[in-house]
């Protein structure tokens, strides 16, 4: 499907939402496309991914009401207000910066305030792109790496990939709760006394003076990674070879986009260059063992790049918050 077809297929009753919704239609300052057609790596049985952002009307601003994101799951649209889409810029949230970074002819809609947005992309950019790209690089490869040793590995090993994926959750829970340091929660392998396992993880807690409710979630969390992990399934091999090969590619996708914007080079969401490449990723053309020595070099270069990147530790908070009220003063006429 071309983007002519993606235009058209938007003036379908299944997308009436985008000229009734109130928050909508007219609002609407960013419509793109997203997921493999925003990347170049669709093939003919993809999923057509929307996102874009919308400004807030005056009651969302002034009066009683909020409003964060719409989201409609049948045909997998969601569009941002404009503050939460800011908020997650400046996070460096990789999802959300791609809709600056897409091609200009994948545009759905955009009004003079969107393009506003994609011109000061830069503004967005710091070091925070290291734990941002880096993170979502980390959970495809885990995703990799457990689907197959769910299949193949010994116990022991199994073991330790479940490990991995909690410990690679524990900067994002000692975000979303109470800190905590390693010592005081501290995860690992050793020994085993059940007869159905050779090596188990244990942890190891020495909290004092912390919420109750923050450590039952932070156990729920790791919980969760347990009980997915182990979760009894009829698998399908050829689809999950398909699943597997889409994991690595837009693992490698992730690394290849975070290097660029810690080189500077901003944000680009279609990847042109390597399009064939991880189209190559997606058919299955190279192996497990070549995809994890490739993943490795990628890792080695968005590593070298956070090492000598020249973005700041933060977005420049103030010329954001700037750019903000240029965009509303020029849509609700507040300052003037």
């Amino acid at each position: 499907m071309d983007i002519q077809d993606i235009k058209d297929m938007l003036n379908t009753d299944k997308y009436e939402f985008l000229r009734t919704d109130p928050r909508l239609r007219e609002n609407i300052l960013i419509l793109t496309t997203a997921g493999s057609i925003a990347y170049g790596t669709n093939v003919d049985t993809s999923d057509i991914d929307i996102r874009g952002v919308t400004i807030e009307v005056k009651q969302d601003l002034l009066g009683l009401s909020s409003f964060e994101q719409f989201e409609d799951r049948t045909t997998d649209t969601v569009v941002y207000g404009l503050k939460k889409f800011i908020s997650l810029c400046l996070d460096s949230n990789p999802n959300v910066l791609e809709i600056l970074g897409t091609r200009d002819d994948h545009l759905l809609v955009i009004t003079k305030e969107g393009q506003l947005l994609r011109d000061n992309a830069d503004l967005f950019f710091s070091k925070k792109a290291i734990h941002s790209f880096g993170n979502y690089a980390t959970a495809q490869l885990r995703r990799l790496k457990n689907a197959l040793a769910r299949d193949s590995y010994p116990q022991a090993e199994k073991e330790q990939h479940i490990l991995d994926s909690i410990l690679g959750q524990m900067e994002h829970l000692k975000r979303t709760y109470k800190s905590f340091t390693n010592e005081e929660i501290n995860l690992y392998i050793d020994q085993s006394d059940k007869q159905e396992m050779d090596t188990e993880i244990f942890i190891d807690i020495n909290l004092k003076h912390y919420p109750l409710r923050d450590l039952k979630n932070i156990y729920s969390d790791m919980s969760n990674v347990v009980k997915n992990y182990s979760k009894l399934n009829h698998r399908n091999n050829k689809k999950d070879e398909l699943h597997l090969n889409k994991h690595a590619m837009h693992l490698i996708r992730l690394l290849i986009t975070g290097t660029e914007i810690l080189e500077g080079k901003g944000i680009n969401t279609y990847r042109e260059k390597e399009r064939e490449f991880l189209l190559d990723i997606r058919k299955g053309k190279y192996s497990y063992n070549e995809l994890f020595e490739m993943v490795d070099e990628y890792e080695r270069r968005f590593r070298l790049a956070a090492e000598n990147t020249s973005l700041p530790d933060n977005p420049d908070y103030k010329r954001v918050e700037e750019l903000m009220l240029e965009i509303y003063s020029n849509v609700w006429g507040f300052g003037q």
